[in-house]
């Protein structure tokens, strides 16, 4: 006769499946604005996720160095999928299987940042840094002509970045704006221009 053994989940188990799914909610929104502003907006709900997950780490560690083997599958399964998923995340933001960086520029307003970055497999990426932690990145694509970049999938929402930016190697800059006649204003004022890194 075999003997079935049954397993209870306790608390613990809960309180580290719980906190984190929590957890991995909270780095998802990082897509969504950036895991600071969620913080600052819900730190009702976020907060408790983060102490709970920490007590939930310490108790686990406390408990894999007393018991070992005994420890709780359950709460082992769930630290490791929240490290798996912070590593995938962190693979996922590095360069490793990006397109080399053929350019790179910046234009720095009051309350944003942007960086725009032209790759070599025609790729273009915008990437807004704002106040209270916001941060997105837009995606589009480019070619060179001559000394204008021109976008078929513009890196923007709105209108910010034309369709056609000029690229001035002496200035090193891309400028932005055009006069009554369509030309490129190449005098380097506030906001109408990207500074060449």
């Amino acid at each position: 006769m075999i003997v079935k053994r049954k397993y209870k989940i306790s608390v613990y188990d809960i309180i580290a499946i719980v906190s984190a799914i929590g957890l991995i909610g909270w780095i998802i929104t990082d897509f969504y604005g950036g895991m600071v502003i969620w913080l600052l907006s819900y730190w009702l709900l976020i907060t408790p996720i983060i102490l709970l997950y920490i007590f939930s780490f310490f108790d686990t560690f406390i408990s894999l160095a007393r018991t070992g083997k005994q420890t709780s599958k359950v709460k082992l399964s769930a630290h490791g999928i929240v490290i798996f998923a912070i590593l995938a995340f962190n693979l996922y933001h590095s360069e490793i299987f990006k397109s080399a960086t053929i350019m790179s520029a910046v234009l720095k307003d009051d309350l944003y940042h942007y960086r725009l970055i032209l790759r070599e497999n025609g790729n273009v990426e915008n990437q807004a840094n704002g106040p209270f932690g916001f941060s997105k990145t837009y995606k589009g694509k480019y070619k060179i002509e001559n000394d204008l970049i021109i976008f078929s999938e513009k890196p923007y929402e709105n209108s910010f970045i034309p369709d056609t930016l000029l690229i001035d190697k002496q200035q090193g800059a891309l400028f932005m704006e055009k006069d009554a006649h369509g030309d490129f204003r190449t005098e380097k004022e506030w906001l109408n221009h990207f500074e060449i890194e």
